[in-house]
């Protein structure tokens, strides 16, 4: 059975995952910049997930 809080129907709720777990991780202290191969098993397709820190001006 599919974790409910992991369901993505949908672009919004994928980038709500993403932020959230991007946002747990580095509080707790993960180095999570670098790059990562997803294997696609089942037929899915691999993929290559690469994160990066983007610096932005503080707002004023």
């Amino acid at each position: 059975m599919e974790d409910p809080h992991l369901s993505v129907p949908d672009a919004a709720s994928f980038e709500r995952l993403l932020t959230k777990l991007i946002r747990l991780a580095h509080e707790n202290g993960i180095d999570i910049e670098g790059g990562w191969d997803v294997d696609g098993d089942d037929g899915h397709p691999d993929w290559d997930v690469v994160v990066t820190v983007v610096d932005r001006a503080a707002d004023d």
